[in-house]
């Protein structure tokens, strides 16, 4: 089967290259995101393979699909950047990669929590301009102190047990809650309640209707003054503006990112010679108590050969008729 390949950066093309041994797919590799303006390039493609800051609107679902596009394989979990119901009408089957590496994004949410409360990332750069002081780099025990986890699927869960093993209160809100994170330890409470007892929050759920701007100027009133709020999931959970405030006047004490609302023309590419137009982006910046990623939590050696391997082994599955990971029912 001939698949393109967008958003193909040289990690991609080693780690799908090597998963398609054996399989004999003909992957053209696109460095190019895809959008309206580069939909174009899969023509004579049957399949896409997309990323998650690649544009899988309504208008570049349509012109795939006049262009012999039958399966869109998603190299990611989330699929909130799909128009489904465009995919639906036009019997496009979208495949995604349910489970990847749930660790190597709950150990990320773990760093990026140990690097704001030590103030890591301010020590190094004084340690490099030889200002050894201690002023203004003190922490708080981990031990004790209430974690709040929104979300427990899997990447939640691993994150809930690190968090159990640090000596942490953890108390979670889901609307299934786990069998075994309870048997562990962890205690299911409302949204309010979580964001009124927890030190953390860490934000660890699907990006839905019901979730956009999860966190918002409500929720952020009804938290902890001095909480710490970290985002490893998908940008469009925190309400940027709203954090922003909450940052001005203290009431959020610490900001861990890896992922933005408006990350798409920022993240994945090599910025370092422009100005950033994106002045919420920049005010974000300014903070000594904010740390952002460009959304690495995922980077690691063993989720890109999951990743690739799901989703290969999907483009396979499709083409013969066998089993995948749908997102949504079977073409016809």
């Amino acid at each position: 089967m001939r698949v393109s390949v967008f958003s193909a950066k040289p990690y991609d093309v080693e780690s799908l290259t090597a998963a398609n041994a054996g399989h004999g797919h003909e992957l053209v590799f696109l460095e190019p995101r895809l959008s309206p303006a580069t939909a174009p390039l899969a023509t004579g493609s049957e399949a896409v393979c997309a990323f998650v800051n690649d544009d899988l609107s309504a208008a570049v679902l349509e012109r795939l699909y006049e262009s012999g596009v039958r399966l869109v394989a998603l190299r990611s979990a989330g699929f909130n950047h799909v128009d489904l119901a465009t995919a639906v009408r036009l019997c496009l089957t979208v495949a995604r990669v349910p489970g990847y590496s749930p660790h190597a994004v709950a150990e990320h949410t773990v760093g990026l929590v140990l690097t704001l409360n030590r103030k890591i990332h301010r020590a190094y750069n004084r340690v490099r301009e030889n200002n050894f002081a201690l002023t203004g780099l003190l922490g708080f025990d981990l031990n004790t102190r209430t974690v709040g986890i929104v979300g427990t699927g899997q990447i939640g869960a691993v994150f809930a047990r690190i968090m159990l093993g640090f000596g942490c209160r953890v108390i979670a809100a889901d609307p299934a809650p786990d069998a075994e994170c309870a048997r562990r330890g962890v205690e299911y409470v409302d949204l309010p309640r979580l964001f009124a007892e927890s030190d953390v929050v860490s934000l660890h759920c699907p990006l839905t209707a019901d979730t956009f701007h999860l966190v918002d100027a409500e929720a952020v009133g009804q938290m902890r003054s001095g909480v710490m709020i970290v985002n490893t999931s998908r940008g469009a959970l925190v309400d940027t503006a709203a954090v922003i405030a909450g940052l001005k006047t203290g009431k959020i004490g610490h900001l861990g990112l890896d992922v933005y609302e408006e990350e798409a023309e920022l993240f994945f590419e090599d910025l370092s010679d422009r100005v950033v137009s994106d002045d919420v982006f920049a005010r974000l910046l300014t903070f000594p108590n904010v740390v952002i990623t460009g959304h690495q939590a995922f980077f690691t050696a063993e989720a890109l050969a999951n990743i690739a391997a799901t989703t290969v082994d999907n483009i396979t599955a499709f083409e013969r008729g066998g089993h995948l990971h749908r997102v949504l029912p079977t073409a016809s």
